[in-house]
């Protein structure tokens, strides 16, 4: 049965552009970001307390915010509002960048997926970082966990992707309850190449040797699309390099799922995934003792508890949000 979102809301958001429906959304989450009354209503969504330690934070409920939906972090204390048990925002790279050309998102609703190429359009780790000094200082900092994930930007040669990463860090890291190193999208080309053990090793022992009074959980983004044995490597660099947790998965480039007339250049997200990041979040759990954030064909109660049967400590949310809206929350938790 659908929810009023479904019913109502949805219908109006997919008869626009995608990414205008998107930047729509966002600019009302940011406008009542600063409303105590707005906030207060949004709160009506929230699902019941179901705590859960990890990182050593402690996370209301498991579920979370997955990045992308929220680049540039403007709507924080709506997301929390709503009931998520953690947010993570960006990805963020050190230089501000408009992204690919538009049209960059692309919905399909009969499969519920979306393909996007976005190429992390995002201000910039200095116009972020600003942001979330105001955000704090206003007093409107959420009681939840605020992850910052990070990644290359465009412009920057794949040789100095490592100081690219230390910039954002350097300066986002104080405002972060855990730092997200996204190697994993498709559409920054090269990107994918940090996941190798040699640049991810580079990357990760350059992260774990900033100076720092109090440690910052890393967790790596990882794609759904790695084989066995690169799974297997890069599984060994984290254990070596003491990454906190992964996040299973990132978009996939696999689109056999999408009918050739629909399909587009970019990372598939939503249902067609599900089944491929289950996969790998099994094997994840099969081979290490690192915990495992999933995202990846989060739709409902039984696809979140498909997740935490495999192994999931957390589970996050993006295309399963854009098509069931808040209550997705909700019925999770009760389920």
């Amino acid at each position: 049965m659908k929810n009023s979102y479904e019913r109502f809301i949805r219908p109006l958001l997919f008869s626009l552009d995608a990414e205008v429906a998107h930047h729509f959304v966002i600019a009302l989450l940011r406008q009542a970001s600063y409303f105590d009354v707005v906030l207060r209503t949004l709160k009506a969504f929230q699902p019941s307390p179901k705590p859960k330690a990890l990182f050593e934070l402690n996370f209301p409920n498991p579920i979370g915010l997955a990045a992308g939906l929220d680049k540039n972090g403007v709507a924080i204390p709506a997301w929390a509002a709503l009931g998520f048990g953690f947010i993570e925002i960006g990805t963020v790279t050190a230089k501000a960048q408009l992204g690919n050309p538009k049209p960059r998102i692309f919905r399909l609703p009969k499969q519920q997926a979306l393909i996007n190429r976005l190429g992390f359009n995002n201000d910039g780790a200095d116009a972020v970082a600003e942001r979330l000094r105001r955000l704090r200082g206003s007093g409107r900092w959420p009681a939840v966990p605020v992850g910052i994930n990070i990644g290359k930007s465009r412009a920057t040669p794949l040789e100095q992707a490592t100081d690219d990463y230390l910039y954002s860090f350097r300066l986002l890291r104080d405002f972060a309850d855990y730092i997200a190193l996204n190697v994993s999208s498709p559409n920054t080309p090269g990107l994918r190449e940090l996941q190798e053990p040699k640049k991810l090793s580079e990357l990760l022992q350059a992260i774990g040797r900033k100076p720092t009074a109090a440690p910052k959980p890393v967790v790596v983004k990882i794609s759904p699309d790695l084989s066995s044995t690169e799974l297997e490597a890069m599984l060994a660099v984290c254990e070596e390099n003491a990454v906190a947790g992964i996040i299973a998965t990132n978009t996939t480039v696999d689109h056999s799922s999408v009918p050739l007339q629909f399909n587009q250049e970019g990372g598939l997200s939503g249902l067609p995934l599900r089944e491929k990041s289950t996969a790998l979040l099994r094997e994840i759990v099969g081979k290490s003792t690192i915990p495992v954030i999933a995202s990846g064909g989060i739709f409902d109660a039984e696809s979140a508890h498909e997740k935490f049967q495999a192994g999931a400590q957390l589970v996050q949310l993006y295309s399963g949000f854009v098509y069931r809206g808040p209550r997705l929350l909700r019925e999770i938790m009760e389920g």
